[in-house]
């Protein structure tokens, strides 16, 4: 196996190419252990949900931004609910004020449609 190539004289080693290559298998996998893949979690909401509900749904996103996800909130609207829009932006600013010392906003809420979405991301405390 040829160590530095580029040397003068170039350098070469003698080895089990068998147990090189188990080595570097090894390393991939050693390395890939200690990634952490951040994945996108959505949480659906409703203009008229209840206090309860919305506390439940907003301790799912802190378990969620506690493990390192992105938590993606969507306000969906159906009917005459598009004449309370500020209802919505009222319900998302509320769970930002519930959820600001675990997590921070990475897509402010902005309406799309008939729908409103913003992305929280977690805060890195390392």
């Amino acid at each position: 196996m040829e160590v530095s190539p580029n040397a003068e004289p170039p350098v070469c080693r003698i080895m089990d190419y068998g147990k090189f290559l188990y080595q570097q298998k090894r390393k991939t996998k050693e390395s890939q252990k200690k990634q952490h893949v951040v994945t996108l979690k959505e949480i659906r909401l409703r203009p008229k949900i209840d206090d309860h509900d919305r506390e439940i749904k907003v301790n799912h996103a802190a378990k969620f931004i506690e493990k390192g996800h992105k938590v993606q909130f969507t306000m969906q609207f159906r009917g005459r609910e598009m004449m309370h829009v500020e209802l919505g932006y009222q319900i998302m600013d509320e769970i930002v004020q519930n959820l600001q010392e675990l997590a921070k906003i990475e897509r402010p809420a902005q309406m799309l449609g008939r729908r409103i979405t913003m992305v929280l991301v977690p805060i890195k405390s390392h």
